[in-house]
């Protein structure tokens, strides 16, 4: 006996070193100490939630040492295919459609599409052989089709070819392209601007361009599709004010600032995007009191003056004539070329600082071709018309104030649109929900709780309701009676699921200063007839 515990006692005392190695060891661990008291805590009140809490620990480990692709290399759990199997399940398989197909409702939406032949104007011709009056295209002033401007830019197309065959930061830039960036900055009182090869991607790319994750921005919930572009690639953080309301826009922006003392976070910048005029209704925005709300809170003014600009203002310098503001009280003021001046592209006005970031920031400037020399002319040539003749907008005015007068009396349409805008909207008046289905929704006015909207959603408290199938089917109509009248109007057009929320349907007038006034009241006799006819025939 003690000659086997002489030999075992070399063993005990290796142990025995080793496991008071290991104790020292362990406890030099911070936090050691605690592990400690826990596992002897443990096992003196339950030791058989020791043995359970030490099996989960190992089953872990071994759950996470062991290989995750192991697959089954047997071959037992698969089926096996001759080679005539495997050509017979190829030839019937057929993979998922990219989209579903056309609807017939959408189907005949595309085929009452009229199609120009010829050059566009406020009285083109159609394929169908019939002269329309057009109250459809974006031609405010009368520019498409003028025939200096043509002249001009056909002079360019012989000098400079057609494309630029290159975007403007490397080698796309041509002199017309300053030229015309020098005439907007000049026409519109800011120290420069900078041109945008097309209209819609303007706007994001301003907006991605300076408002990065964790900047703030508040925008109006009206605001345009190409706007909502912007806000989700600036992964910004959004606020949203109720539209066209800017009660409710500085109530948003006293909560941001609340937010931010309470939660102790850093300041960032921060931005309020809103329209000039908004492209689903026709609205003006309150310029002088956004001018003093960005003031008074310290936030960055992104204007979007892609409808007023070329049609609002004694020459069509947009809002800030309109209003009398300086345009150095707007930080970036976006525009269109292609829509104010008939030509083509877009624009950001502001500080040399905003348009020198923008060249090198700007992902539709770097990226993209610039806008061929004679579209560039063109602009440069509608500057110079819409300065030294203030007249065309005094007729586009009167056009305008000639429309709503026989519209503003029809019983079966609504104008939400203010009555300096040359896009005038209409939407259907039909019965209120609430006769319609004893189960529909009260209406807002009757419903609306007085409380503030969710500045997280860019849906308001209180929605107004509609039904969009009934009213758009009616408008299209109405166009249609239009067109085979002799009259040329379209539907606001809409990415239905693909806006942040859904946009009321509705006709859009885009009143033109190339027709007289008795072509305009012509006109708007027979969108009244044909209102008064579809629509009316439903109250």
């Amino acid at each position: 006996m003690s000659t086997t515990t002489a030999a075992l006692e070399p063993v005990f005392t290796f142990l025995s070193y080793s496991y008071a190695t290991l104790e020292t060891s362990f406890y030099k661990i911070p936090g050691s100490h605690v592990i400690a008291r826990y596992v002897r805590s443990s096992h003196q009140n339950d030791p058989g939630r020791t043995v359970l809490e030490i099996m989960l620990f190992i089953f872990a480990v071994r759950t996470l040492l062991q290989s995750r692709t192991r697959a089954d290399h047997s071959g037992k759990h698969f089926i096996k295919f001759d080679e005539k199997e495997i050509n017979d399940l190829v030839e019937e398989w057929s993979p998922e459609p990219l989209a579903a197909d056309l609807t017939p409702h959408e189907q005949a939406e595309l085929a009452a599409v009229p199609v120009i032949s010829g050059p566009t104007g406020p009285k083109p011709k159609l394929i169908t052989g019939k002269t329309v009056l057009n109250l459809a295209s974006y031609n405010f002033t009368g520019l498409a089709g003028n025939e200096t401007i043509n002249e001009k830019a056909v002079e360019v197309l012989r000098k400079y070819g057609l494309g630029s065959c290159g975007p403007p930061g490397f080698y796309g830039t041509q002199d017309v392209h300053i030229q015309l960036e020098k005439d907007i900055a000049d026409f519109l009182g800011t120290e420069s601007a900078i041109l945008y090869a097309q209209a819609f991607s303007t706007i994001p790319s301003v907006i991605s361009a300076f408002s990065k994750r964790g900047d703030i921005i508040v925008a109006d919930r009206g605001v345009n599709f190409a706007i909502q572009k912007g806000l989700q690639i600036s992964r910004s953080t959004i606020r949203w004010y109720d539209h066209n309301d800017l009660h409710s826009l500085e109530q948003v922006l006293e909560s941001v600032e609340r937010e931010r003392r309470k939660k102790n976070l850093p300041l960032t910048r921060r931005f309020i995007i809103t329209e000039g005029i908004f492209d689903h209704d026709g609205l003006i925005s309150d310029l002088p009191k956004l001018v003093e709300l960005k003031n008074k809170y310290k936030y960055r003014l992104v204007l979007d003056e892609s409808i007023s600009f070329g049609s609002v203002g004694r020459t069509g310098r947009g809002l800030t004539e309109l209003f009398n503001v300086p345009a150095t009280q707007v930080d970036m003021l976006v525009g269109s070329v292609a829509t104010g001046l008939a030509s083509g592209g877009g624009f950001c006005a502001g500080t040399c600082h905003v348009v020198n970031h923008q060249r090198i920031n700007g992902t539709s400037f770097v990226f993209s071709a610039a806008m061929p020399a004679m579209l560039a002319v063109a602009g440069s040539e509608g500057i110079n018309i819409l300065r030294n003749t203030p007249s065309i907008l005094t007729t586009l005015h009167e056009n305008v104030r000639a429309i709503r007068a026989i519209l503003d009396k029809v019983d079966a349409i609504t104008i939400p649109s203010h009555p300096a805008s040359a896009t005038i909207h209409l939407h259907a008046r039909i019965p209120s929900p609430t006769h319609l289905s004893p189960n529909a929704p009260p209406s807002p006015s009757l419903s609306s709780s007085g409380k503030l909207s969710n500045p997280l959603s860019v849906i308001p408290r209180d929605p107004p309701y509609y039904d969009y199938d009934l009213e758009e089917k009616l408008l299209q109509d109405v166009v249609d009676e239009c067109l085979a009248q002799g009259v040329m109007v379209t539907r606001s057009k809409t990415l239905r699921k693909q806006e942040l929320a859904e946009v009321r349907p509705s006709i859009r007038l885009a009143v033109t200063a190339a027709l007289s006034r008795k072509d305009c009241e012509k006109a708007a006799n027979v969108i009244k007839a044909a209102c008064t006819k579809i629509i009316g025939k439903r109250r």
